[in-house]
């Protein structure tokens, strides 16, 4: 009993001075960028607080334009100088272009496979490509330029309706309304407001989904604590909105794919939506022209299609960040 008692008492010990030693000798190996004190296992995250780019800001007037932070085990380039901005960002844009791995975004956003996310390569070409040349060009922004002048003039006379009541006016939470409102018509032909079919849900899935991207993720800054999401619940709530996403997401495909057969019968659209041809339209389209199996990912949408034959499953599988 004494024996297992000590165990468990040098264990820990030796596990912080390995650690320590591991720490002391890779800050000796390497020319680095100037960095503040870090401490074993925590690195820099401690400094962070409560407002992390006042923190950052504080940290670089003090380390200069070029900073080196360790988030746990993850090391991070901190750029404050227009200089060394545009040296990353244009010079060598191609070595920085990768965003970091999380295993949140991993799961939300399919492993990569959105365009916003996707490492940089032939993958992330062809997305891009397709992006530039259907969803993104002159005449497609132009197309939606009536819908954005009306949900613009319904954000005015609302501003118009408070200000003649006297009533107080919350800004950041009309802008966000009326964004979600213009991308939620161009992506997917119909708005998902509070007061519409749905729109309550939605609002509620989308807000969890942004707190759920915004929050820290300890398992992915210190890989061997990532236990402690399971404990804490995190990866349980991670599990139900992208099962609750999913849903969503496919529930919007089969409305499409039943508008677009209720056109082509001459029968017209589901009522309710807009009678042109918004994102997922153009999605589909691209896809069923596409003779090879793939896979199609703007911006977290992402058309899922499997041919069998004539068959075509089509699975619509993503987010939309609004």
């Amino acid at each position: 009993m004494n024996n297992i008692i000590i165990i468990y008492a040098i264990f820990p010990s030796l596990v912080f001075i390995h650690l320590l030693i591991k720490w002391l000798s890779e800050s000796k190996q390497q020319k680095l960028p100037p960095s503040p004190p870090k401490l074993p296992v925590l690195g820099n995250l401690h400094q962070l607080g409560l407002y992390p780019h006042r923190s950052l800001c504080s940290l670089a007037q003090r380390y200069g334009p070029l900073m080196l932070l360790q988030f746990g085990s993850r090391p991070t380039l901190i750029v404050s100088s227009p200089d060394a901005a545009s040296e990353i960002m244009k010079t060598h844009d191609i070595i920085f272009s990768n965003r970091p791995r999380m295993s949140i975004t991993d799961r939300l956003l399919y492993e990569g496979k959105d365009v916003s996310t996707a490492p940089y390569g032939e993958y992330w070409r062809q997305m891009k490509s397709i992006c530039v040349v259907h969803l993104l060009s002159n005449k497609r922004v132009r197309s939606f330029g009536a819908e954005r002048e009306e949900e613009v003039a319904m954000f005015i006379e609302k501003i118009r309706e408070s200000c003649s009541l006297s009533l107080p006016v919350n800004l950041s939470e009309m802008l966000a309304t009326l964004t979600n409102d213009v991308t939620c018509r161009v992506a997917f032909g119909k708005k998902y407001s509070a007061g519409s079919e749905g729109g309550r849900e939605f609002q509620g899935l989308l807000g969890e989904l942004m707190r759920l991207l915004g929050a820290f993720n300890v398992g992915d800054f210190i890989p061997w604590l990532a236990w402690v999401n399971r404990i804490n619940g995190f990866d349980a709530r991670v599990e139900k909105v992208a099962k609750e996403f999913d849903k969503f997401l496919d529930t919007i495909v089969e409305q499409h794919i039943c508008s677009l057969k209720r056109e082509s019968n001459g029968d017209g659209r589901v009522p309710g939506e807009d009678h042109k041809n918004n994102l997922v339209d153009v999605l589909l389209a691209i896809q069923k022209d596409n003779s090879d199996r793939g896979r199609i990912c703007f911006l977290g949408l992402s058309v899922s299609l499997e041919r069998e034959g004539d068959k075509i499953e089509i699975n619509l599988n993503s987010i939309f960040p609004l």
